[in-house]
């Protein structure tokens, strides 16, 4: 299933705030013709067939197209380096995923260039 740490939560429940908006966060991932893993997120409605998860106070809607390579992730809050903080998303089958679409190792893929 896919998860939401609290500090990840908590920075998404602020960001709605900001914008007036109810926390509804739609995640979607999708492997590049490289191999390489991409994901993106953002604010939007329910649509039909959408995976909706209710985690941490946040409601992920999450596509047909997109689940079968997010089920397992946890979106998380971090800080990469002293003051630089940055969604991250933390896919344990990244690798296998990616594994498929290219030769050589996994050398591009997850969103950070961070593999498994």
């Amino acid at each position: 299933m896919f998860t939401l740490t609290a500090a990840a939560a908590e920075q998404i429940r602020r960001a709605a705030e900001a914008q007036n908006d109810k926390p509804v966060l739609r995640v979607a991932a999708k492997v590049d013709d490289d191999g390489g893993m991409s994901y993106g997120m953002g604010f939007d409605e329910e649509r039909e067939n959408d995976q909706r998860i209710d985690n941490e106070g946040v409601t992920i809607l999450i596509s047909e197209r997109s689940w079968p390579l997010l089920a397992e992730t946890t979106l998380d809050f971090v800080e990469l380096h002293a003051g630089e903080f940055q969604f991250v998303f933390l896919n344990p089958r990244e690798q296998e995923l990616c594994a498929g679409q290219q030769t050589g190792g996994c050398s591009s893929c997850g969103s950070r260039g961070q593999c498994g």
